[in-house]
């Protein structure tokens, strides 16, 4: 018995890899090893035999079994000893070149509206782009006549012959998402409806899809205040610019009252745009004080809850923030375009660090 333990513990001490330490573990405490075979004696053995026998074999199976398990052990720290010398870093080197592939301006601003609105207690709100015409303007008040339901400015789905289901349209706004969110949550509720819309339109400025991002914010005491910290709130967080000014225009749209277009100041100098200063004036989006009828609409007391909503073009913002002159740029999968305006995968933005580069 004490030959077979300094056979294999000399060998095991020796052993130069896991390879050699494996056929060691298999001839000594294998199935067919040596120590297997010596238990297997103890069946020819008297009891007072194998009482003495016995735990000696057990305990050489268990000492060769320490010795493995150290050895193996042993060979693991040699090895990554090893590796951590002949990987060393350099860490004063420069880092590595900025990856391949972009993140799109529209994707990194609406990332940015995001971050901004969640900090004010807004949530995301998502709906089918696909709408019927009742979502798309009966609910929201806008009425049979409107020429926004005329298809030379909507997008109508085909419909057969004999079909009696309601028109469907291609969303011409997110609010249909607004409806679809006051139906299912109620009142109180604050969210954005951030996502593609449609319209017959293309020109500089005008593409048939382009995006859009609402928000909408209703309870008992909101009136357009509130609205209007927020809007302030937002353009000074979105622009990185502190106390810019805000000009409210008395306006319409049929699912707010009171309603208004809100301009932001600029000025131009040598053709060049610049938010924030001088003293001319650039309308960005549209608000007001939601509708009674598109409250009750969706199945929210008019008499009880009021609230406002905004809305405005992601493409647009994009434009004026990174000075980006045309809208149907956005959309040319141009990757020479792509990589002059495109964010690095890892420029998420946010409050605390920064919403761009």
């Amino acid at each position: 018995m004490e030959d077979l333990r300094n056979k294999y513990l000399e060998a095991i001490a020796g052993a130069g890899d896991e390879a050699a330490l494996e056929d060691l573990r298999l001839q000594a405490v294998g199935k067919k090893g040596e120590v297997a075979l010596k238990m297997r004696e103890l069946g020819k053995m008297t009891p007072q035999e194998r009482q003495i026998m016995g735990p000696k074999l057990n305990a050489l199976k268990d000492e060769i079994n320490s010795a493995l398990a150290g050895k193996k052990a042993a060979m693991a720290d040699a090895a990554l000893d090893e590796r951590l010398r002949t990987e060393w870093l350099d860490v004063t080197l420069p880092g590595r070149h900025r990856p391949q592939g972009s993140i799109h301006p529209i994707s990194q601003v609406t990332e940015e509206v995001t971050a901004i609105l969640a900090d004010m207690g807004f949530s995301v709100a998502e709906g089918p782009q696909i709408e019927t015409d009742w979502y798309n303007f009966d609910a929201l008040n806008i009425p049979g006549h409107h020429p926004a339901r005329a298809e030379m400015d909507t997008f109508y789905t085909h419909r057969a012959d004999g079909d009696d289901r309601p028109p469907h349209v291609l969303r011409t706004h997110t609010s249909p998402v607004q409806i679809r969110t006051m139906q299912a949550q109620g009142a109180p509720i604050r969210i954005i409806a951030p996502g593609r819309v449609y319209r017959a339109d293309y020109d500089q400025t005008h593409t048939p899809m382009f995006h859009q991002v609402e928000g909408l914010a209703i309870d008992k005491d909101i009136s357009m205040a509130n609205l209007k910290w927020v809007l302030e709130e937002f353009f000074a967080a979105f622009f990185e610019i502190d106390g810019i000014k805000t000009r409210f225009r008395a306006s319409h749209f049929p699912f707010t009252e009171p309603s208004a277009e809100v301009d932001i100041q600029c000025s131009w100098v040598d053709g060049q745009l610049k938010i924030g200063e001088g003293d001319d004036w650039m309308e960005v989006l549209g608000s007001g004080m939601v509708h009674p009828k598109v409250l009750a609409a969706a199945g929210v007391d008019p008499n009880e809850w009021q609230g406002f909503a905004f809305g405005m073009g992601i493409d647009r913002m994009a434009m004026l923030k990174y000075g980006i002159p045309d809208l149907r740029a956005f959309f040319d999968s141009d990757l020479r375009w792509l990589r002059h305006y495109g964010f690095a995968s890892l420029d998420q933005p946010t409050l605390h660090g920064g919403l761009s580069r």
